[in-house]
């Protein structure tokens, strides 16, 4: 079928100036690098953004800024959801308003163990409140980290009454048998697996790329592989295997603080290497362990980071 928006969708780094403050300068210019090395489009203030760690207020203007300097809407899907309904509206009237090409939007993840019909009703309340046709709206299922699970059943529910706006899913839970689940139950959807390894297989099925935390850093390689899936081209599956083993180191660090200690060394600023609290920063031994695993793997960081804002 053909997805709103495909490709790889790059859940982008949000850097930070020696006051913890968000560095908007430094975000612009890597934005635009992002796109530049191939990226279809950019999925700001998620899970690896450190969004939950931004205030309403900083989101809105990065976003702001952002489309100010250039990079097209059309290009952002920005990350909405919060546990409190008024933020949530907030930011997601602030995107649709911005012509954004939609929001991913997390589920409200204080309370727990709510029901199908519980979490469905948020979730319309929310689309109710924005009140706007234009509104485009991608489920943010990452349930190891929100605590509360986007199920089939809630899914079904808000197509049925949503189906013109409920329009995708960023399936995070890293069960590729409910990833499988979603694309075969939902084929309307614009289904985004949160990880590059599955690339081949999970187009096959009908994916229409994919939202990973890697692509920062693995950006050109993983869509190349996505042009030779969609060309048939007979290289793919090697492309597949060398963008696995790249994505397999990256899943054994912390992988937010890995990548910006990765950029501060390659683009020599230190600055790149600050994440907000609670996160910590990663040490230097553990970096040069992980840049030897990548090495191995096939990923040379001169190459795959040339032309990194500093």
């Amino acid at each position: 079928m053909a997805h709103s928006i495909s490709g790889v969708w790059v859940p982008a780094l949000t850097p930070f100036d020696k006051n913890l403050e968000p560095d908007a300068a430094r975000f612009i210019a890597y934005c635009r690098w992002l796109l530049e090395k191939g990226a279809n489009g950019l999925a700001v203030f998620g899970t690896t953004s450190e969004a939950t760690s931004l205030s309403l207020a900083e989101r809105q203007s990065l976003l702001e800024k952002l489309i100010a300097a250039g990079i097209a809407p059309a290009k952002l899907l920005p990350g909405t959801g919060l546990p409190a309904l008024p933020e949530t509206v907030a930011l997601t009237r602030h995107a649709v308003t911005n012509g954004c090409a939609g929001v991913l939007m997390l589920p409200p993840f204080y309370y727990k163990n709510l029901s199908d019909d519980a979490l469905a009703a948020a979730y319309g309340e929310t689309i109710e409140r924005v009140g706007d046709s234009r509104l485009r709206l991608y489920l943010y299922h990452i349930p190891q980290m929100s605590g509360v699970p986007i199920t089939l059943g809630v899914i079904e529910r808000l197509l049925r009454r949503y189906p013109e706006t409920v329009v995708g899913i960023k399936d995070s839970s890293g069960n590729w048998e409910n990833t499988k689940a979603v694309l075969s139950h939902f084929p309307q959807l614009t289904v985004f697996p949160a990880t590059e390894s599955r690339l081949l297989e999970g187009m096959a099925l009908g994916a229409a790329g994919c939202i990973s935390a890697s692509a920062n850093m693995n950006i050109a390689m993983i869509r190349v592989l996505i042009d030779a899936l969609l060309a048939n081209d007979e290289s793919a599956a090697a492309k597949q295997q060398t963008v696995s083993v790249i994505r397999q180191v990256m899943e054994k660090v912390p992988v937010i603080a890995a990548m910006k200690a990765l950029y501060a060394q390659a683009a020599g600023a230190a600055g790149w290497a600050i994440v907000r609290p609670p996160l910590t920063a990663f040490g230097d031994a553990a970096l040069a362990a992980m840049i030897g695993d990548l090495e191995k793997a096939g990923y040379d960081p001169s190459v795959a980071l040339k032309g990194l804002p500093g």
